[in-house]
């Protein structure tokens, strides 16, 4: 939405795609509020911006919506080939953003098929846009900020979350999130994973084992847990399928979260005419990603002759700002990942 936006207050005549029934993709399940800068409206809640976000797109005359919309995909002379509304149809676009996001990913597990394993994602669907409890005592398998803010909305909610358990020796989200589910009495536990889920007909409880260095089940470590739900946080990849029909570089980058696409500054890829912004372009928080659809949107508007001098001003300002956010310890990861894309891996 923010690329649309940006580019449509541009000048540019934008035709917004979106999968969902109703616009706000990640942004309708995030009850909690946004860190960063003012400018990327920090202490707002996600359910806040994504309404503050369709007014402006409902405002401007610039932007078509195609809602509950889904593209199949892109071919070689940029037509873009699309289900709406049951029929099918095509486009072609002079430039085209893609900010496809991305999918939760699995751990494997004995008896991870059972109804009660739940991703992060879909439990936050479920208590955040529907108003259903997943369960009552719940499992969190990852402590990196998905984990501890679902497990706060999950203890908000009134569900029991028993335990977090993290592999990696380390918390993984911000100090902030860990303190306030610790204070609410719930334990993590490092070095810990889930070996098996317990149940027939659908989880009664799980399997945890400690795990070395290298991330084997130490033996003789196992112990069971009462548990209805499990439920996983371990980590997103990129849905670039879509940006590979558009016969761009890609890489794969384990620091950007999986196969990424090569771009700019600009976050135009190697396939001239083509964008991306957010998940699609590397996994990173929610702020980062309406950055960088503010960068694609201008950027795409400025490549097709809307190059008024205080709109490159502004694109330029919200590249700057996007190299402060990767800035320090935070941002150490995603920058050693653009490294390796830069360097010609």
């Amino acid at each position: 939405m923010s690329a649309a936006l940006a580019a449509a207050n541009a000048g540019v005549r934008v035709t917004l795609m979106d999968r969902g029934k109703v616009l706000g993709g990640q942004l309708v399940k995030q009850t909690h509020r946004f860190f960063g800068s003012e400018r990327e409206r920090a202490g707002t809640r996600g359910i806040d911006i994504v309404k503050i976000l369709r007014d402006e797109i409902a405002a401007n005359k610039n932007i078509e919506v195609l809602s509950n919309c889904d593209c199949l995909g892109i071919y070689s002379d940029r037509v873009v080939s699309y289900e709406w509304e049951g029929k099918y149809g095509y486009m072609t676009a002079e430039k085209t953003i893609i900010a496809t996001g991305a999918a939760e990913k699995m751990l494997q597990f004995e008896n991870n098929d059972l109804p009660g394993v739940y991703g992060a994602g879909a439990v936050q669907t479920l208590m955040n846009v529907y108003g259903i409890q997943p369960g009552q005592k719940v499992l969190m398998i990852g402590a990196g900020n998905i984990g501890l803010i679902v497990t706060y909305q999950l203890l908000q909610a009134g569900v029991n979350v028993v335990a977090i358990v993290e592999a990696a020796p380390k918390i993984g989200g911000y100090k902030v999130h860990a303190s306030k589910v610790r204070r609410m009495g719930v334990p993590i536990y490092t070095k810990t994973t889930c070996k098996a889920a317990i149940g027939t007909d659908k989880v009664t409880g799980a399997v945890l084992a400690d795990v070395d260095d290298k991330f084997q089940i130490v033996p003789g470590t196992e112990r069971e847990i009462e548990v209805d739900t499990i439920c996983l946080a371990v980590g997103l990849a990129p849905l670039s399928e879509l940006v590979q029909h558009t016969g761009c570089k890609m890489y794969y980058i384990p620091q950007l979260g999986g196969f990424v696409p090569e771009r700019d500054d600009n976050l135009e890829t190697t396939a001239k005419g083509f964008y991306i912004a957010g998940d699609v372009s590397c996994i990173e928080e929610a702020t980062a990603a309406m950055i960088e659809g503010n960068i694609a949107g201008l950027s795409a508007a400025i490549a097709t002759g809307m190059n008024h001098p205080d709109t490159v001003k502004l694109r330029d300002e919200w590249v700057e700002q996007l190299k402060v956010l990767r800035s320090g310890k935070t941002g150490a990861k995603i920058r050693s990942g653009m490294e390796l894309m830069h360097g010609g891996q």
